[in-house]
């Protein structure tokens, strides 16, 4: 028996008919063009799928997408007037709706991205005074610096019980986790359609040992927000540390696996900061989409 071939549906990574008919309304309109019609947003955005999975060039897309200086604007655009992020905010808000955005507990930790040589290059600015300061200032801008691993960048991640991305940030690799811990929890407000108030902040926070200092406790607890956070070992203990609530850490190590099933994400190929933060939040728009 001869198979039918395979519909642009049906490719390996592209978007399934659920994830495309929860996505569609949440795209802009596509006008009707009376000259050469333009591709729909579906063919673009599955191209754009397929860089991020991959980590080919945007020359290397596959002819079926279409020309792939349509594909990668679509994608410059929608970043340089913020979609891509308010599509991801708005996946959050509908889970939020149907119960399914855990606030119980959210976890917290860092990894460090390996950067390809063609991340480095990005323009330098003219208000440095040396060549030096400006090559530091161009790599603070850009998140990209030396850690162990080499030439990284590090994201810093908070993930919800469920382990789905809430939100995260980018610095230099060496970057140490404490030190944007609070810039972490005041970002990532999720929206309530009716006239509630915004929502921030979780019951819980836990995270490993490099968020447990008293200045992130304190700042918990100003706030009222519960923590597990093991203390360091030149740190006095005050109370029971619950053990069973520290294990659940694995969730976020879990979210922090699955974008970097894109080659676009598990290495960083991109010399603008921007850019690679808006791939992180498409990969993270696709994992609330199959959520």
């Amino acid at each position: 028996m001869v198979l039918p071939p395979k519909t642009a549906t049906t490719r390996r990574g592209e978007l399934t008919e659920r994830q495309w008919n929860q996505l569609k309304p949440l795209l802009p309109f596509q006008k009707p063009h009376t000259g050469s019609p333009s591709k729909d947003h579906r063919t673009v955005i599955n191209g754009i799928l397929w860089v991020l999975r991959t980590g080919a060039p945007w020359r290397d897309l596959p002819e079926r997408y279409g020309c792939w200086s349509t594909v990668s604007g679509r994608f410059y655009h929608w970043r340089k007037i913020g979609l891509w992020q308010q599509i991801l905010e708005l996946l959050q808000q509908q889970a939020d709706e149907q119960g399914k955005l855990n606030w119980q507990i959210h976890f917290v930790d860092g990894s460090v991205i390996r950067a390809h040589q063609h991340a480095a290059g990005a323009k330098r600015g003219n208000n440095a005074s040396d060549a030096a300061t400006a090559i530091a200032q161009v790599q603070e801008r850009e998140a990209l610096g030396y850690s162990k691993g080499g030439f990284s960048t590090k994201i810093h991640l908070r993930c919800d019980g469920n382990g789905l991305p809430v939100t995260f940030l980018l610095t230099v690799g060496e970057r140490h986790e404490a030190v944007v811990f609070e810039q972490l929890m005041e970002q990532g407000t999720v929206k309530r359609s009716s006239s509630g108030r915004p929502r921030l902040r979780p019951e819980r926070v836990c995270g490993d040992k490099a968020y447990g200092s008293g200045s992130n406790r304190r700042y918990l607890r100003r706030r009222g927000i519960d923590h597990t956070l093991p203390r360091k070992s030149n740190e006095r203990r005050r109370g029971k540390f619950d053990k069973s609530l520290y294990r659940q850490r694995n969730q976020v190590e879990r979210c922090f696996n699955r974008p970097k099933q894109y080659r676009r994400i598990a290495t960083r190929y991109e010399k603008k900061a921007e850019n690679y933060l808006t791939m992180l939040t498409l990969a993270s728009i696709m994992m609330w989409l199959q959520f």
